[in-house]
């Protein structure tokens, strides 16, 4: 990672907070909306983002925001980099044929969901999310995308936490992370 991207990434990490028993005991909850919640951080994060996406996944057709919080980059990101985008939501919010998939979360399960038609063969999708524990709700948005015969070839975090092995539950996809936490 060249020093500029270093540095405005040391910069947003120094902003995020970390909420500890949330949303139950037990989970340390790292929290990105206390990093955007002022200009500055958000044009900063939006432009590490977009030089990522340039730089890692250059083929990129169609950003997917994996609810609810990824739909905070997917769309600026897609208007940016003048692609598709496309939500992937939970259970019964989404209008017209959809494909499901049942996951486990670090505290549950859920079921996401995504809409089919949105989705031509071989679409080139990048998931973009806030956060990475588990992984759970990637390899879900995973299986979903190329259910509907998308071609995944990324996801991108802002967080990834080490130590619940998103990326080892994740052998199949690639994943950028822009700060890590153990």
């Amino acid at each position: 990672m060249d020093s500029s991207i270093e540095k405005r990434v040391a910069e947003l990490k120094a902003k995020i907070k970390s909420f500890p028993d949330f949303p139950k005991e037990g989970i340390l909850f790292w929290d990105i909306f206390s990093a955007i919640s002022d200009g500055h951080t958000c044009k900063l994060l939006q432009g590490l983002l977009v030089d990522v996406i340039k730089e890692k996944f250059p083929d990129v057709e169609a950003i997917v925001g994996v609810e609810s919080r990824g739909f905070l980059f997917s769309f600026s990101l897609s208007a940016e980099l003048g692609v598709g985008c496309l939500p992937v939501r939970k259970k019964g919010k989404l209008p017209g044929e959809v494909i499901s998939h049942k996951y486990e979360l670090e505290y549950g399960s859920d079921i996401l969901e995504v809409q089919k038609n949105a989705i031509r063969p071989g679409l080139k999708c990048l998931i973009i999310d806030d956060l990475m524990a588990t992984g759970g709700s990637i390899k879900a948005a995973t299986t979903l995308l190329k259910k509907c015969g998308a071609d995944v070839v990324g996801c991108l975090v802002v967080i990834e936490l080490m130590s619940l092995n998103g990326r080892k539950n994740n052998p199949d996809v690639t994943v950028h992370s822009l700060i890590t936490y153990d």
